[in-house]
Formats: structure tokens, C-alpha cells, sequence
């Protein structure tokens, strides 16, 4: 059953350190911070948020880079704890009550970071595929770093194109899936959006292979982290090799959602039910 509300957001901005904000605000009910991966900026959850909005005051924010939050210097790139400070700032802006988090991918590895750095400010963190190689052994762990750097030469040399055939292969991620549910209208491959993958690419996955988390504080954070994975995500790749990691870290059990990577794009009307059950 379609459960889709189509309330407008409140929207805004918010000067960080380096750079401006963009984020939308939608809903009643306890604070629920979603944290896209990839390109997602804050309209690339819209299909979930909408049938979210009736339990929760969601809140979803273009990430530091991507679309309407600008960097003060693009060229310089971004840090995951210049990302975790960004979601840190702007839930201190928005409430004074602990907050839920779905971290999607580099969103839940932002995610852990202020679970680590900012204890109290997330009550649940629900990790879907975490992109967080420290998670993994360090053999694994090197390996799958040295692909992301692969793909970022591809994405150098090759350009855009190229550059998802490889993600797809990687991170179990296919732009072009038709496995959606009945009735939705996928988004369309914008210029903006291909803007995003670019600064994604280019400087969120060096941040990503340049990571200092300590993922054993994640064991001692008072945060409640959910790992969760899709379940048609490939089980030979690293996002979900992550999930399995993080599970077996936490001494939690893995929980499954619809989909794959992409589940809380591609299957909104189950992943949000799924979520209420989990939350």
C-alpha cells in the first residue's frame, strides 16, 4: 500500500567551517536525520521521506560538496570527520534532543563518526552497507581500498560512463538496475547529478580510504547501531562485507531490508516499512 505524503519541506542553510549547507525539513514527530551516499543530495530520498513524514520530522541535507552546499574551496576536498562535524552542526541547529539516523552507505559511516565523537546526539544509528574498509581485516581491507582508487583512475582517464560500469562491479551498485518497485518513477540522471557523482568520486571516496576512525569505540558509544544490509546485494562485495563486519563487531544480528545498495531508493514503500519495525 502506497503510504506517500507530499508535504512541502522547510528548507534552509547553515554556515559550517569551509563551507554553506543545504537542508530540508519535513514532517512530525522525533527528529530522523538520513544521510545519502553516493551523489544523493537532499531531494534523492524524497520517494522514502514521503512516506516517512507522518511518524518523524525527517531531515535530509545535501552533503558538503554536492548541489546547493558549496565548499568555500572545491578543489580542496573533504574529510569524513569534516562530514561528521557538517551532520554534527546541523542537528545541534535543528534540536537539543538526541536524535535517529540512517546512514546509507558514507552515510553511516558519517554516522559512526558521530556516534564516536559526539556521544549522545544519535540515540539509533541505523548502518545500512557502511563504506568503512577499517571494519574489515587488514588484508581485505587494503584490497578494497586499492578499488576505489581504481575507480578513481577510471573515472580520470575514462570519464563518467566508465566510471559506473566499474562502481557497479565494486560496490554492487548498478545506476541503470531495473529492480524497483511497481509504480516508481526512478529519478533521472540529471546534469546536476552527474556534477555529484564527480565531486563523489573524486574526493569522497579519498576520504573514505583516508579514514581514521577507531571502529572498536564503536563497541563503547552510547548509540544504539543497527547494522542493516540489502538483500540483494551481492555478498562478494566490500559495502556488504562491511555489514557482516560490523555485525559480528557489535555482537548484534545483521537485519535485512528490501533491495539492494540502493534499497531506500529503489523500494521506498518497504524500506520505510521495514525501518518503522527497526526504529
Amino acid at each position: 500500500m502506497d503510504t506517500a505524503t507530499t508535504t512541502e519541506p522547510t528548507t534552509g542553510l547553515l554556515r559550517v567551517p569551509g563551507a554553506t549547507l543545504y537542508y530540508e525539513v519535513r514532517g512530525t514527530g522525533p527528529v530522523l536525520l538520513i544521510s545519502q551516499s553516493g551523489e544523493g543530495d537532499a531531494g534523492r530520498s524524497k520517494d522514502l521521506v514521503d512516506r516517512l513524514v507522518t511518524d518523524y520530522t525527517v531531515v535530509t541535507y545535501d552533503r558538503r560538496g554536492l548541489s546547493r552546499s558549496t565548499p568555500d574551496d572545491p578543489a580542496r576536498g573533504v574529510t569524513m570527520t569534516e562530514h561528521a562535524d557538517d551532520a554534527h552542526r546541523l542537528l545541534t541547529a535543528l534540536t537539543d534532543r538526541p536524535a535517529l539516523m540512517l546512514g546509507c552507505s558514507l552515510g553511516a559511516s558519517i554516522g559512526f563518526h558521530l556516534a564516536v565523537d559526539h556521544p549522545g546526539q544519535i540515540s539509533t544509528l541505523i548502518a545500512h552497507e557502511p563504506v568503512t574498509p577499517r571494519l574489515l581485516p587488514a588484508d581485505q581491507r587494503a584490497h578494497h581500498e586499492r578499488e576505489l582508487e581504481h575507480i578513481q583512475r577510471v573515472h580520470r582517464r575514462d570519464g563518467l560512463a566508465a566510471t559506473f560500469k566499474v562502481i557497479a562491479e565494486v560496490l554492487g551498485i548498478d545506476p541503470a538496475s531495473p529492480d524497483v518497485e511497481p509504480g516508481l518513477t526512478p529519478q533521472p540522471m540529471t546534469p546536476q547529478r552527474m556534477r555529484n557523482f564527480d565531486f563523489f568520486v573524486e574526493h569522497d571516496f579519498t576520504a573514505v580510504i583516508r579514514d581514521t576512525l577507531d571502529v572498536a569505540a564503536l563497541t563503547g558509544t552510547p548509540t544504539r547501531i543497527v547494522p542493516i544490509a540489502g538483500r540483494t546485494t551481492p555478498r562478494t562485495v566490500f559495502d556488504n562485507k562491511c555489514a557482516f563486519a560490523l555485525a559480528d563487531m557489535l555482537g548484534a544480528d545483521l537485519q535485512w531490508f528490501p533491495g539492494g545498495h540502493n534499497g531506500n531508493t529503489t523500494h521506498p514503500n518497504a524500506y520505510a516499512a521495514r525501518l518503522r519495525e527497526v526504529l
